[in-house]
């Protein structure tokens, strides 16, 4: 492996995560609720602790939280 590949897949990474952390506040703000009405009533601890998941899956959860707010 070069140093221009592992450079590249480092931005990748980093860009990803990104993206992730971004969209991770209106995700566990508001989406978490409508995407499992469970979640809706959890303490801020749980979002706290579901924090790295969601960051890390954050197209699976986005595309279902869209699908959610499609269907109403």
């Amino acid at each position: 492996m070069n140093a221009a590949f592992a450079q590249a897949l480092l931005f990748t990474i980093a860009g990803y995560l990104a993206i992730g952390s971004i969209l991770a506040v209106p995700l566990l703000a508001f989406g978490l609720g409508r995407i499992d009405p469970a979640a809706k009533t959890a303490p801020w601890t749980f979002r706290a602790l579901v924090l790295p998941g969601v960051v890390a899956l954050w197209p699976v959860l986005m595309r279902r939280w869209l699908n959610v707010r499609r269907s109403r």
